[in-house]
């Protein structure tokens, strides 16, 4: 896909982290980029600075994601591309002991496992349908007949979770699992789908952590030993939005690493 062609992107999760980098690396090449996000005050500056447009749009809300794609599309047209960033993590065991309360023997609540379940793989395939059917009414623009590509983002705990990540486990491997399906189903449409699975990065979820943990974590990546960047995640999905090839896989961005059990 030629990028300064007249694209237009959808971001979600767009307004930190690894949507925001990619957001910014797409409108660096003259994408149109729409970011669909909760956080609306960070979301309308990010928006702001790269001349794109903000949704303020919960992905585990039917009306919400319909209210985002209708605006996005009426601002800048039918999305070319579509990048899946949002989502969310917890750390919690699948039974554990309370310590605090005389070692009482605890349960996963379930409600939580849905939570993430509904925002990192629901979410994500509810996007994904989407905007799958808005391409579809698109001409293609390349000799292959190419009209789109869809980019979701999974973790390298899909593959080598963590104690306490049963649930983000779950959620990342499902978004794996259904990539080549994805594929498949949408490639005499011309549509493309490929997950890229992020290692240790950068981004909010550690922006609290001490410098002394981050160098730590960064030191567990064999190389480069550090944490990645958001921009090296976003180089990734504008090389495979322009690699016609890049079809129904799920690469790893991680340095090598590969997580112990803590």
């Amino acid at each position: 896909m030629n990028l300064s062609n007249n694209i237009s992107a959808i971001i979600t999760g767009g307004a930190s982290g690894l949507g925001e980098a990619t957001a910014r690396e797409l409108a660096s090449q003259g994408v149109k980029v729409a970011l669909f996000d909760m956080n609306a005050e960070k979301g309308e500056k990010v928006a702001r600075e790269i001349g794109g447009v903000f949704c303020n749009v919960n992905v585990t809300d039917e009306a919400s994601v319909v209210a985002g794609f209708a605006k996005s599309r009426a601002a800048i047209g039918q999305e070319r591309i579509l990048i899946n960033c949002a989502g969310t993590g917890i750390a919690m065991k699948t039974a554990s002991r309370d310590k605090k309360n005389a070692g009482a023997i605890l349960s996963h609540p379930i409600d939580r496992f849905d939570m993430i379940i509904q925002i990192n793989l629901v979410g994500t395939f509810r996007c994904i349908a989407k905007s799958a059917a808005g391409m579809m009414s698109l001409d293609p623009i390349m000799a292959d007949g190419e009209r789109g590509v869809i980019i979701n983002t999974a973790s390298v705990a899909a593959e080598d979770g963590q104690v306490g990540q049963a649930a983000y486990s779950a959620s990342k491997n499902g978004v794996v699992g259904m990539t080549l399906p994805i594929a498949r189903d949408l490639a005499q449409e011309g549509i493309r789908c490929v997950t890229i699975l992020p290692g240790i990065f950068n981004t909010p979820l550690l922006a609290g952590a001490p410098e002394n943990v981050k160098k730590a974590l960064g030191a567990q990546v064999p190389f480069p030993s550090r944490l990645g960047n958001p921009d090296e995640y976003a180089r990734l999905a504008r090389h495979i939005c322009e690699n016609e090839m890049l079809n129904g896989e799920s690469i790893r961005l991680d340095g090598a690493i590969r997580m112990a059990p803590r």
